[in-house]
């Protein structure tokens, strides 16, 4: 896995979800990165985001 950024089949892994679910999910993040300013890659999500949106990724364990 790249560490700054997931694909496709890394979002599928990690949460567990089919292909569509996982583009559409990155869709969603990228979208809301977009609003906040940011340039974002089509395929790709930013993993620090990723981790801060989804529920229970970014908890210190």
């Amino acid at each position: 896995m790249n560490e700054k950024f997931l694909e496709v089949g890394d979002v599928m892994q990690i949460l567990g979800i089919s292909r569509s679910a996982a583009y559409k999910l990155m869709r969603q993040i990228n979208s809301e990165l977009e609003r906040k300013g940011y340039i974002v890659i089509r395929g790709k999500v930013s993993r620090k985001y990723f981790e801060e949106r989804i529920y229970g990724m970014s908890d210190a364990g």
